[in-house]
Order: C-alpha cells, then structure tokens, then sequence
C-alpha cells in the first residue's frame, strides 16, 4: 500500500484520491454505456446532468456519516479534521444516501422515474464501490481487526490502522469487501437482461451489499460498538435491507395490481 504517489512541486498526489476519481469515472462510464446500449440516450442525458451535482452531495453525505454517525467520538475532540477528507473517512452509506436525496429531488423536477433511473446506476454504483475500497486500501484506513496470527496485513507507519494495532496484522476486510462488491457486480449484470419489476435491481444491489456489510463489520477494527455492539454501520445496513425489502413488496402489489400493457411483439 502506498499512500503517496508522488508530487507535483509540493503538491502530493495521494492514492486515495486517484482512485476514488478512478471509481466514480468508472461508475459514470459504465452507467453511461449501458444506457446507450438500452437505447435510454434521454436517460443518459439526465443522468450526465446529475453527474457534479450527485458526486457533490455523495461527498457531503459520506462524510456527514463518517463524522456524526462512525467516529463522532475523535472528531469532537478534532473539529479541524471534519473538512479533512484527504485523510480518508468517507462512508460509502453515507454516499449513497446523499447522492439519492439528490437523484429524488432531481426526479421529482423533472418528472422522470426515479426506479428506471436507479436501476441504471445500479452496475456502476458497485463497481465503482469495489474500486473504492482500494482507495481505503491504499490509505490504510476501514480496516480490520487483528487476527490474533501470524497473517493479516500489516500496515505501515503512518496509516491509521498502524496507529490504531501498531504492528499486528489484520483481517483485510476492506479487501474482501472490495471482492464481495465485484460479485454483486458480477450477479447484477447477470440479472440485467432480465424482466424484473422497474426498481428491483437497484433494491437487490443494495440489500445484498449491506448484507455483505453487516457481516464484514465483524472483522472491523475502526468501527466501534455502541447499541446491543452493533457498530453504525450495522445498523444503516439492517435499515437499509429492511426499506429495500419493503420497498419490493410495495412494488411487487402495485405492479400486481397494475400489470404493464404487453407489447404487439410478446402477444405474437
């Protein structure tokens, strides 16, 4: 892991920054495709026009979780560090609450259908998740526990997992996190050509990412417990599995209830 690339003049091109762009490009990119090749190029167009803004309110909502909700404890005692997020500390949940309160006032302006437009984002939205944790990787932060052995990552002087365990090495669960993100991936360009209800991939993505979240916070080492030991994270990913799921069901009734018109080619 490397925290520094190098410097242009005393300007330090910092890991976690190049590949936290890499990932949101990435996402962009592969969102953008698969809206060409859907043929949704007036979708496309919306979703470049949300682009800045959403990646703005991602930001805001990462680090608002990360310091109010993950690790208020240290950053009430160092109020200068809540602007700092070159020194990492950016919650992917909270990310993706931010840039959907955006996405929802966007909708809602513009008359468009937030599930069509969420199932879109869907692909690039963990992929560029599973690149992220390679920035966390890089910078040494969102790591694991000791592992109690003689394996494990050891981190180097000056990250904050060395700070934190000093030289014993822990579980990478930033990652397996990472490779947990590319199986979703991987399951939700699979499901893609598949006829599910207008809002389902979107919802299955994030169900099984938190899924996959609440597990791994087990192995976590920079996040603590608070209510019944269950860490922040945890309780954001059982929320959100649980308004997925209600959410589906919701859908499922009213798609039930108001079966879309067959075209002219499935009657035939």
């Amino acid at each position: 892991m490397l925290q520094f690339l190098g410097h242009i003049g005393s300007f330090p091109i910092r890991s976690y920054s190049l590949l936290f762009m890499l990932a949101f490009g990435l996402g962009v990119g592969v969102t953008v495709t698969l809206a060409k090749l859907q043929k949704k190029n007036e979708l496309a167009e919306h979703f470049l026009n949300m682009v800045a803004p959403m990646f703005l309110c991602a930001i805001l909502g990462s680090r608002f979780w990360q310091v109010f909700f993950f690790d208020w404890e240290f950053y009430s005692q160092h109020p200068g560090e809540i602007i700092a997020i070159w020194h990492g500390g950016l919650s992917i949940q909270g990310g993706i609450v931010g840039a959907l309160l955006y996405g929802i006032w966007y909708v809602r302006k513009h008359k468009i259908s937030f599930w069509e437009l969420a199932d879109l984002c869907a692909p690039g939205l963990i992929l560029g998740q599973s690149i992220g944790r390679d920035a966390n990787l890089m910078n040494g932060d969102a790591f694991g526990d000791p592992t109690g052995g003689n394996w494990g990552i050891l981190y180097p002087e000056g990250t904050n997992a060395r700070a934190a365990f000093g030289d014993k090495p822990l579980y990478p669960a930033e990652v397996w996190e990472g490779q947990m993100d590319v199986i979703i991936f991987a399951i939700v360009m699979i499901l893609l050509p598949r006829k599910l209800n207008r809002g389902y991939l979107f919802l299955i993505t994030n169900a099984l990412y938190n899924i996959g979240r609440f597990l791994l916070e087990m192995l976590r080492g920079d996040s603590p417990g608070f209510l019944f030991g269950w860490t922040a994270a945890q309780w954001t990913s059982v929320s959100i599995i649980t308004i997925c799921v209600i959410a589906a069901i919701i859908i499922y009734l009213k798609e039930k209830e108001n079966p879309p018109l067959k075209t002219t080619d499935e009657m035939l």
